[in-house]
């Protein structure tokens, strides 16, 4: 048993420390962990050093600022971790191991009528099938993120009111899925995971203060705080589609009156399009044919944009982010929709906020809230068992 205070324990600390930093962010060179950790390069250099002839670490030559340097990551067999994200007609699964490598990745439509229990049963299979698909050994799954489009209470696990899978209200999406498969499940609502998964490998890496604006059936936020995801006290942080842009304006799902979501969900959007477009037309359909010149889609895309714009402003007045992060289907308009959200965040915005702001379209497409479910997955897993391996495999330093 370590003593608190005692050199050994301090060792232990410093372990940690290290494999935290490096699990987190994927790779890092020596000099990065020093700076991120706060300990000495000597340090740092002695604890990789360990880590690695403990199997828990790889290192690799790399470069840096023109310099020679080596790159850390954890070792790609130390374990793995699963992805699983339900969307409004899709499910999406994908297998990852500790170095942020993507192992194995499906998607399947997803009637969006299905009952939970259907749905947990394709995720069940699909998760199987993928591990079955890698070779890897069950024993090595360090955990699963779980995306769901819809508020998660963050004391009871339970998936509020939703109206994309209006079946799920009320289930235990984590405690379900968690029984299926016999490991740690973490869940989160899909626009939190978007979050993540840009902020690890996307449009939103290397800063620490950015928003996720997602637009598809209904519109959400995911609210980066110095580096970690903000949920607020009940899990409803980041709920942007539901700032008043309009107290005489459409009546919302909620029950309010002209939300920002009445002006920018593709629900409200298509039907100023049908009567011109047809009853089929899709949010994928408008940005394309926007893209191709329609000038009414294009006219409505622009619409859409000042809308948003309207909701980010009022973010950056309240958090003030410096990133704000366009996904769904609308980011693939490019500067057709981020044209105008810069416009009105120029407009509404105080000066000083808006000058430090940067819109950009998520680099992710429709993978970021998977890639985010395997990040929440990474984050959320202890780093004992990797840490143990290693103290056991390495010749005591301290006694």
């Amino acid at each position: 048993m370590e003593t608190p205070g005692s050199q050994s324990s301090l060792h232990r600390a410093n372990l940690e420390r290290v494999v935290r930093a490096v699990r987190l962010a994927g790779s890092l060179t020596q000099a990065e962990i020093a700076r991120t950790t706060g300990l000495s390069a000597a340090t740092v250099s002695n604890i990789v050093r360990e880590l690695k002839d403990g199997g828990t670490v790889e290192v690799t030559p790399t470069s840096a600022g023109g310099r020679r340097a080596r790159s850390v990551s954890l070792s790609g067999d130390a374990g793995i971790v699963i992805g699983v994200d339900f969307g409004h007609t899709h499910l999406r699964v994908a297998v990852g191991n500790l170095a942020h490598q993507v192992l194995a990745e499906e998607s399947e439509p997803l009637d969006v009528d299905a009952s939970s229990t259907q749905g947990f049963d394709r995720a069940e299979e699909l998760v199987n099938r993928l591990i079955a698909a890698t070779g890897v050994d069950r024993s090595k799954i360090a955990g699963v993120g779980l995306g769901v489009p819809g508020p998660i209470d963050v004391e009871s696990g339970t998936l509020g009111s939703t109206a994309i899978l209006p079946g799920w209200t009320g289930t235990k999406p984590a405690e379900e899925l968690r029984g299926r498969l016999g490991v740690p499940v973490h869940v989160d609502n899909d626009a939190n995971l978007g979050a993540l998964g840009e902020l690890v490998w996307g449009s939103g890496r290397g800063v620490r203060d950015l928003a996720y604006i997602k637009v598809a059936s209904g519109v959400g936020a995911g609210l980066v705080i110095s580096g970690k995801i903000y949920r607020g006290p009940g899990g409803t942080a980041g709920e942007i589609g539901h700032i008043t842009l309009d107290e005489s304006g459409p009546v919302c799902r909620c029950g309010n009156r002209g939300c920002l979501e009445t002006f920018a969900a593709a629900r409200y959007v298509l039907p100023l399009l049908q009567s011109s477009h047809g009853t089929d037309l899709t949010m994928e359909g408008v940005v394309r044919l926007a893209r191709d010149g329609d000038p009414g889609c294009r006219r409505v895309i622009a619409d859409v944009g000042r809308h948003i714009g309207s909701g980010v402003a009022n973010l950056c007045n309240l958090l003030n982010p410096s990133r704000v992060v366009l996904g769904g289907d609308l980011a693939e308009a490019g500067e057709l929709v981020l044209g105008p959200i810069r416009e009105s965040v120029g407009r509404y915005a105080i000066p000083s906020a808006a000058r430090q702001l940067s819109v950009l379209p998520g680099a992710l497409g429709g993978r970021a809230e998977v890639l985010g479910a395997l990040a929440l997955a990474l984050s959320e897993m202890g780093d004992s068992t990797l840490l143990d391996s290693t103290l056991h495999a390495a010749t005591p330093a301290f006694t």
